[in-house]
């Protein structure tokens, strides 16, 4: 495989992850101005929302199946328009029926999207034999970041959904069925995004993929959960906690998680170094101490200046763990069962980003009603330290990540 295709192959990809995170964030940014242009009640909101990531994680699912049949590029050359369709809907929309549509094709697709993406960037994190996967979701942040900023804008100069969402999908939309014609597969060396077969070792059938035993993944699954809750406190609840409890003013709420979406891409763009330097078992540990010392930070904070370092401590702490753990999910079940079984681990571990994601936020809202606020923290808190006993599972293993041509050896579930 030459340098050129790799890097081709690199760039269209963190382009893919690039729109994908402004295109979330324009979604989950203007959800009041969802619900106040289609009428959705405070009583069937929740349903809206849990159910798009409910449908993203059956989204996984079928791309687990579908790439036994085709390269996980092409899932993505097609998920990805979906997504941003989908988008579309939402804002052109004015029935209760058709948000939910709209909604259900998001979810279904972004699911594909997430997983896919994410196994085209473990493969060329392989092929290039050393750590980039973090740059990726360094893209994503940023993406997330311009998303939400044109959010704001949207919000302020009082457009219209429609108005906002249109001239953003008519520059991602083509720009990345473009760049899908560079994404390369780092198990083959090819570009994959106009057709060929799947990836399973033998036949083909993706008998090699379903047969990833479900041990080899369940530390890393608990992992993806754990830091998905945490993200999730976050991004939910740090505005509500910093005016409610810490006496913050309206104002002064917006910060934290604009602190923390900075620092994520800040942490994310520099991680890969960090890996390839120390190593990823060392780097994950560090992210859960930081990540655990800012949530405990977050929980004693006696003012809304001390929450905002605790949320900022957050950013830079769980950053690192989503790539990582996506990296080694990969990497373990290839150098246990193959290519085609990288693929489905990395499909399977999708799904626990949004089981986190649906836990996280009714569990830090049940607890803080019960209990406090303050103590709630400390649960996500003891969830992400539960991290550093699975740190383990990030290690390398036997197989280098350059190989490729020697058979793969079992790996210790560890």
């Amino acid at each position: 495989m030459t340098d050129a295709r790799l890097r081709h192959g690199r760039a269209s990809l963190a382009l893919s992850f690039l729109a994908q995170g402004a295109t979330f964030a324009l979604l989950v940014t203007r959800i009041p101005a969802i619900q106040d242009r289609y009428g959705i009640s405070d009583a069937l909101l929740p349903a809206f929302l849990a159910a798009v990531p409910v449908l993203a994680g059956a989204g996984s699912v079928v791309a687990e199946k579908v790439v036994a049949r085709v390269p996980p590029a092409v899932v993505l050359r097609w998920s990805q328009p979906v997504v941003l369709l989908a988008l579309l809907g939402v804002g052109a929309g004015d029935a209760l029926w058709q948000i939910a549509v709209a909604l259900g094709v998001f979810g279904l697709a972004v699911g594909g999207l997430d997983a896919s993406m994410n196994m085209l960037g473990v493969s060329l994190q392989r092929a290039y034999a050393r750590s980039i996967m973090l740059g990726f979701h360094a893209a994503y942040s940023l993406g997330g970041i311009a998303g939400a900023s044109l959010a704001w804008g949207g919000a302020h100069w009082e457009l219209s959904l429609l108005v906002s969402y249109l001239p953003v999908v008519a520059v991602l939309l083509p720009a990345a069925l473009v760049a899908s014609r560079w994404y390369v597969d780092g198990h083959t060396g090819q570009p994959t995004a106009s057709g060929g077969g799947g990836r399973g070792s033998g036949s083909g059938s993706g008998e090699t993929g379903a047969s990833v035993p479900f041990r080899l993944l369940l530390p890393l699954c608990l992992v993806m959960s754990f830091a998905y809750i945490g993200d999730s406190t976050v991004s939910n609840w740090s505005a509500k906690y910093l005016q409610d409890v810490l006496g913050g003013s309206e104002e002064l709420a917006t910060v934290p998680y604009n602190a923390y979406m900075v620092t994520t891409l800040l942490g994310r763009a520099v991680g890969d170094l960090g890996v390839r330097r120390f190593g990823p078992v060392a780097v994950v540990r560090a992210g859960s101490v930081l990540a655990g010392a800012g949530f405990a930070v977050v929980a004693l904070a006696p003012g809304a200046w001390t929450g905002i370092v605790g949320f900022t401590m957050l950013g830079l702490g769980l950053c690192v763990i989503v790539p990582q753990t996506f990296a080694a999910a990969g990497r373990r079940a290839f150098e246990a069962h193959g290519p085609a079984a990288g693929d489905a681990a990395v499909a399977r571990l999708n799904i626990f980003n949004y089981v986190g994601f649906l836990i996280g936020s009714p569990l830090v809202g049940a607890l803080g009603d019960a209990w406090s606020y303050r103590g709630a923290m400390l649960v996500p808190m003891v969830m992400v330290l539960v991290t550093l006993g699975y740190a383990r599972s990030f290690a390398t293993g036997p197989a280098r990540y350059g190989g490729g041509h020697e058979r793969p050896r079992t790996v210790d579930v560890g």
